[in-house]
C-alpha cells in the first residue's frame, strides 16, 4: 500500500513537469526522451549492481504484453483521445480507470471485490468527477475521441491485470522491459515525425541544449517511468489490481494539490469536497476487520506451505 500510494505521488506531480514540455515539444518527442533516459537509468543501475535482471531464457511474451498496454497503447491512444474531446470529456473518461480495473479483474482474475471495496471506488471515481467538472463542462461530441479514449482506460485496466497475471517475473523486470519498448517505439515515432519535418537534428540535441526540457525528463524519466512504475507493477503483485486501482485515483488529487501549491491554480470549496470524497474511497477501498486475514497473505502462506511439503 505504501509503494502503490508513493507511485501516485510521483505520477501526480508529473504533470507539471509534463505542462513545462508538452508546451515547447512534441508529445512523441517527449515519450521518446523520457524513456530513452528511463532504459538508460535501468542499464546504468543494472550494470552497477544497484537492481537485479535476470530475463536470460525467460519467455518475454507475458512482458511484452504489459508494456503493448502500457505505455505504448495507453500513451498513443490517450494522446488522440483527449486531442479529439475536450479536457471535461477525456478527464471524466480517464477517471473511469479504477472501476474498469475493478470489472476486469473480477472477470480475469476471479478477485471479486467486497461491496465495501466496490462503495468506496465509486466514492472516489466521484470525487474526481467534480474535481473535472469544476474546471467547466463541455462537450465535443467527437465519437472517434470517446473511441480512442475508451481504449484509453481498456489499455490502463489490462495493464494492471496483465502485470498481476505474470507473477513470475519481478517488478524490477517489468518495468525494465516496459522503458525498452517505449524507447523504442515512441523514438521510432519521433524520428518519423522529426524527418518529415526537417527538425532530426533538434530532436538529436534537445535534451543538451534545453535545460528546463532536461529537468522535466529527469523527473519522468527517473520518477515516474523507473521508481514510480517499479512501485506500481510490485504493489499491483502484493496487494492485488482492486486495492492498487483504488489508489491510483490519489494521482489526480496530487495533481490538483500540486497545481495549487506550485501553479498558483485556484482552489474551491467543492474540490475541498471533492478531496475528501476520493481520500474517503480510498480509505474504505482499503480498509480491513482487526481480524481479516488478506487475500495476498493467504496466497503467500499456501506457497510456503507447498513448498515445505513439496521442496
Amino acid at each position: 500500500m505504501a509503494c502503490a500510494t508513493m507511485s501516485s505521488i510521483l505520477f501526480g506531480l508529473s504533470f507539471i513537469f509534463v505542462k513545462q514540455s508538452v508546451n515547447e515539444v512534441s508529445t512523441f518527442t517527449l515519450l521518446s526522451w523520457r524513456f530513452l533516459f528511463a532504459l538508460l537509468g535501468m542499464g546504468i543501475c543494472a550494470l552497477l549492481g544497484i537492481i537485479k535482471l535476470d530475463l536470460r531464457g525467460k519467455d518475454l511474451k507475458p512482458l511484452l504484453l504489459i508494456a503493448l498496454f502500457q505505455p505504448i497503447l495507453y500513451y498513443i491512444v490517450e494522446t488522440w483521445g483527449i486531442a479529439l474531446t475536450t479536457a471535461t470529456e477525456s478527464g471524466i473518461v480517464i477517471a473511469c480507470i479504477p472501476i474498469v480495473t475493478l470489472i476486469l479483474s473480477a472477470i480475469m482474475l476471479k478477485e471479486r471485490p467486497t461491496k465495501l471495496q466496490v462503495a468506496s471506488i465509486l466514492i472516489s471515481v466521484a470525487g474526481i468527477f467534480i474535481m473535472v467538472l469544476i474546471q467547466g463542462l463541455s462537450a465535443s461530441l467527437n465519437p472517434l475521441g470517446y473511441f480512442f479514449l475508451l481504449i484509453t482506460i481498456l489499455s490502463a485496466g489490462l495493464y494492471v491485470i496483465y502485470s498481476r497475471k505474470a507473477a513470475a517475473y519481478t517488478s524490477t523486470e517489468k518495468t525494465f522491459v516496459m522503458a525498452a519498448s517505449g524507447a523504442v517505439v515512441f523514438t521510432i515515432c519521433a524520428v518519423i515525425e522529426h524527418a518529415s519535418a526537417g527538425t532530426l537534428h533538434e530532436l538529436i540535441v534537445l535534451p543538451f541544449v534545453n535545460h528546463d526540457f532536461l529537468i522535466s525528463l529527469i523527473y519522468l524519466s527517473v520518477a515516474c517511468s523507473v521508481i514510480a512504475t517499479n512501485l506500481r507493477n510490485y504493489s499491483i503483485s502484493i496487494i492485488g489490481a482492486t486495492r492498487t486501482a483504488s489508489l491510483a485515483v490519489l494521482t489526480t488529487l496530487v495533481s490538483v494539490i500540486a497545481g495549487v501549491v506550485f501553479l498558483n491554480e485556484p482552489f474551491s470549496f467543492a474540490q475541498g469536497i471533492a478531496t475528501l470524497l476520493v481520500l474517503a474511497g480510498v480509505y474504505g477501498a482499503n480498509h480491513m476487520p482487526k481480524n481479516a486475514v488478506p487475500l495476498e497473505s493467504m496466497e503467500a502462506l499456501d506457497a510456503m506451505r507447498s513448498r515445505k511439503e513439496h521442496p
